[in-house]
């Protein structure tokens, strides 16, 4: 990874008062309920500019809905979002979210995928944040025009639905929502409750501690150990629109482990009736 993925709000505190501060983005976001931007209205991080997950950081979805509900953003129309953002080939990047990075790991793994270098996620995000008692100014701000441009093909490693079915087999493939869900008991949004043959449950909660912080990679490891995933696996991981997984991608990562997305996800998987669907506790 090119650099530590991870920043502690004592460590991003200090940045944002030195010479180069970094470009910080809000990428709050709900399934439901009201639009996050109007919690980053009430208060955010000084300087924070507010992406949204669906309009930023995903392009619109197919009426066959392949590609699933949050289809990976094209490189150029992402690269523009992130200008506007005020995003630099010359700065670092920091994104959060509320609390977890299941949401600001999308920003953290499109603008890494796409070649930017110093990118970090907030550690505990808003709530660390306010837990150590930083300021939170309200409303926009309006940044700088960046310079950034994406690079292409991207950097880390994705699959396709053929691609997952491969893993689940031969390796590991991680399933990042609530088991209930994984289970196939609900489903709140996509048309099929399931999940993908083979796949195995960890949901996306199981890599933060009580704070919301992530794991250490010694926790990382264990976790893994207990999925069954032993050292040398490849794995790969899911969710239901390959927003929440990379924050397992981003976990993975500060263990030293390289782990695909498929980023179609669950909502793209269901989108051909023809793929199997497996239900219960097992894979």
């Amino acid at each position: 990874m090119p650099a530590p993925p991870l920043a502690s709000a004592d460590e991003l505190a200090a940045a944002l008062e030195g010479p180069q501060p970094p470009v910080v983005l809000d990428a709050r976001w709900r399934l439901s309920g009201p639009p996050a931007r109007e919690d980053y209205l009430a208060g955010h991080l000084p300087g924070a500019v507010f992406v949204d997950v669906d309009t930023d950081l995903a392009d619109p979805m197919r009426p066959d809905r392949r590609g699933g509900r949050h289809p990976l953003p094209d490189p150029a129309r992402f690269g523009a979002a992130m200008r506007r953002a005020g995003v630099r080939r010359d700065r670092p990047v920091v994104v959060y979210d509320e609390r977890d990075g299941t949401t600001a790991a999308r920003a953290w793994w499109l603008l890494v995928h796409h070649g930017h270098d110093d990118v970090r996620l907030l550690d505990g995000g808003l709530t660390a944040w306010r837990a150590a008692r930083c300021p939170t100014p309200s409303g926009a701000v309006e940044p700088t025009p960046g310079d950034w441009e994406p690079t292409t093909p991207g950097r880390l490693a994705m699959l396709d639905a053929d691609g997952a079915a491969e893993i689940a087999r031969s390796g590991a493939l991680l399933d990042a929502r609530t088991p209930p869900r994984y289970r196939g008991e609900t489903e709140p949004v996509d048309p099929v409750a399931g999940h993908v043959p083979g796949a195995r449950s960890a949901p996306a909660a199981g890599w933060v501690d009580d704070d919301g912080r992530l794991l250490d990679p010694d926790g990382v490891r264990e976790r893994l150990a207990a999925l069954g995933v032993a050292g040398n696996t490849p794995v790969a991981v899911y969710c239901g629109s390959g927003v929440n997984a990379t924050q397992t991608v981003l976990a993975l990562a500060t263990a030293g482990i390289d782990a695909a997305l498929y980023a179609g996800s669950w909502s793209d998987w269901v989108s051909d009736p023809a793929r199997a669907v497996a239900t219960g506790e097992t894979a």
